[in-house]
């Protein structure tokens, strides 16, 4: 089974989500950052390696919050795999995406998420309060 990871990156009570290109599939519709798995990665190893393909940032880590299966019509189901992002070196740049935004929880439902997406987003969206305000999220090798 495919396996894909996507990550919630909290900054003053509101969420990084991401839109994609028109050449995408899914074409402009949002979602986390993250990816598939490559063979041998382990969901961590991915995390990391797909925050610094579409965000440029580094030693990206943080806890798994949840996971659930998801199967797109006519399609192979896949294993979606969330983690709270609390530490990476850097400031999150666009890099892949045709647009980028930082948005509080309860608004995630007014965007055209990728269907895959909305199991989760619907858990957070009576959430009105910073994600996990006592944890910083984001350091620079400057700190």
């Amino acid at each position: 089974m495919v396996q894909v990871v996507a990550a919630i990156i909290e900054r003053e009570g509101r969420i990084l989500i991401c839109r994609r290109t028109k050449e995408q599939s899914h074409a402009l519709q949002w979602e986390f950052p993250g990816g598939k798995l490559e063979p041998g990665e382990s969901p961590e190893q991915a995390l990391a390696r797909e925050l610094e393909e579409e965000l440029g940032v580094r030693e990206a880590a943080g806890a798994e919050i949840t996971r659930y299966e998801y199967s797109y019509p006519g399609r192979n189901p896949i294993l979606l795999i969330f983690f709270r992002v609390t530490h990476f070196v850097g400031a999150p740049a666009n890099l892949i995406f045709h647009e980028m935004r930082w948005e509080p929880p309860a608004r995630l439902l007014e965007f055209d998420f990728v269907e895959g997406d909305l199991q989760f987003i619907r858990g957070l969206a009576g959430y009105t309060g910073s994600y996990a305000p006592s944890d910083p999220i984001g350091r620079t090798g400057a700190e």
